[in-house]
């Protein structure tokens, strides 16, 4: 018996927004779940829609037999003659069935509560892969309710969660306000779909840019790279694709006008647009804007460690409110940024000597340049892990430290570590200093003193004298010191050591 069952279909559709096919899929697994709850099994429940697909006819699959065991598979052949002439022992006909009358009540109920689950399923896949699809795009909601910081948002067809983290500490809304948010992430819960939204997440600036920016949007200006402090403050590198347009000027727009409504949307943050450049010194001076940067000295290009100069009226502005210009600026360029004055530059002078000379002092002992607080000999090992834990790792960071008076402020730190530190440097550069005198020193003094040594010998053999000399040399400095037979003291020429002679 063929049902209609196209005002159904039609209000599924409707009311339901699916379209025709997940429809007509619903109606077929109500009547598939409505036959397993008459006959225990469906799998030989067949289902067929007419050409316009309306009308829908049920049929039960069954096998043709001499002596009927399961009726529900079985149909004898006398009775299946009686509806097919034709059929014969093993054969497979369709029984068309009367829902009517084949199907009971609580059929019906079990076939209208798997519609409703079905609907429910099938509306969520299809809000989860409309959703999913947005992801990383901008979304506009309303404000709804709020419950432990978490704000709902009324999406149309779905409700969005703005959670606390993800929201601007410089905003506050109310009931009904418009929201603007990025979509974050969409997932599916227990309780059903869930959509995340963000408005701290740089993904969310990179989108209100190419909103705002027809350049960011067309790809001729991209953006390389965005750092952010939520509510505080963002940079993001940007360079252009075409050679005679300037990035920069068209993120800011004509009089700032594009650059303002960006800050508008972000509730007054502040935004630093600037170039990209390949070259770290050009890009890292770019980083630090506003501030004017004078110089940069990279000092170690595998590490990422440099240092930019600026004057003193620029310090402050460079590293910013509570280091937060200098922070981002690491973030961006992704290098280890110190930032000093002038003269703070050039007072260092002093301690990357003394560093190079330390490590001068090692360089004939071992392969690599000894830099680093720990590699020094006799060395406390928890002294030298507690500067690495507060950012002074090497040598000369010890000596800008101490300078500024930042060792004071490192918890733990007692002045006698910090002294036995400097004495154990100190003496290092002390004994390089002596070694590099010694080497400069020495051929000039042994020759000095060898033509002492024959000079007066020729006068005692002129003077006619027979006593006998004996040669040595001097253990401080290696001067040659030529002693009479008789003297049991002598002072060396060149460094002026009094020696004495004993007897073994």
């Amino acid at each position: 018996m063929a049902t209609d069952v196209s005002e159904a279909i039609e209000q599924i559709i409707q009311e339901r927004n699916i379209s025709e096919e997940l429809a007509l899929q619903i109606v077929e697994n109500t009547v598939l779940a409505a036959y397993k709850r008459r006959y225990g099994n469906n799998d030989n429940a067949v289902i067929r829609f007419d050409e316009n697909k309306r009308l829908v006819t049920i049929y039960a699959k069954k096998q043709v037999v001499n002596g009927v065991f399961d009726p529900v598979y079985e149909i004898e052949l006398e009775e299946a003659a009686a509806l097919h002439p034709d059929a014969e022992d093993g054969d497979e006909i369709l029984i068309e069935l009367d829902p009517k009358e084949d199907f009971g009540r609580l059929a019906v109920q079990s076939a209208k509560q798997i519609a409703r689950q079905n609907m429910r399923e099938i509306r969520k896949d299809s809000l989860y892969s409309e959703y999913k699809d947005k992801e990383g795009d901008i979304i506009i909601g309303y404000y709804q309710r709020e419950r432990n910081g978490t704000i709902y948002v009324d999406l149309g067809k779905i409700e969005g969660v703005l959670p606390k983290k993800y929201q601007s500490p410089r905003e506050d809304y109310h009931v009904n306000d418009r929201i603007k948010a990025l979509i974050y992430k969409v997932e599916k819960t227990v309780t059903g779909l869930q959509v995340v939204l963000s408005r701290t997440h740089t993904d969310f600036v990179k989108a209100v840019f190419e909103m705002e920016v027809p350049e960011v949007y067309d790809k001729t200006v991209e953006i390389h790279k965005i750092v952010r402090e939520p509510g505080y403050r963002t940079k993001l590198a940007v360079y252009s694709t075409d050679k005679n347009l300037d990035p920069v000027a068209a993120c800011v727009g004509p009089k700032g006008a594009r650059i303002q409504a960006i800050i508008r949307e972000l509730e007054g943050e502040k935004i630093d647009v600037l170039e990209y450049s390949s070259d770290p010194r050009e890009f890292i001076i770019n980083a630090l804007s506003p501030a004017e940067v004078r110089d940069v000295i990279i000092l170690d290009e595998g590490k990422h460690q440099a240092l930019a100069v600026v004057a003193e009226n620029q310090l402050s502005l460079a590293i910013g409110k509570q280091g937060q210009n200098v922070r981002l600026a690491n973030r961006l360029v992704d290098w280890n940024i110190d930032v000093k004055t002038v003269g703070q530059y050039e007072a260092m002078d002093i301690f990357t000597e003394s560093r190079k000379a330390v490590s001068r002092l090692f360089g004939e002992e071992e392969e690599e340049e000894i830099s680093k607080i720990s590699e020094l000999p006799n060395v406390d090992i928890t002294l030298a892990a507690l500067l690495r834990d507060n950012g002074i790792d090497y040598i000369d960071d010890f000596f800008a430290a101490e300078e500024e008076g930042r060792l004071a402020s490192i918890e733990g730190l007692g002045e006698d570590q910090v002294k036995a530190l400097r004495a154990i440097i100190d003496q290092l550069v002390s004994e390089e200093e002596d070694l590099s005198g010694i080497g400069e020193q020495a051929p000039s003094d042994t020759q000095d003193s060898a033509e002492g040594g024959v000079s007066e010998g020729a006068d005692e053999d002129k003077e006619g004298e027979d006593e006998e000399e004996d040669e040595y040399f001097c253990p401080e400095c290696g001067a040659k010191i030529t002693i009479g037979q008789n003297d049991i003291t002598a002072i060396c020429p060149s460094c002026g050591t009094e020696l004495s002679l004993e007897e073994e």
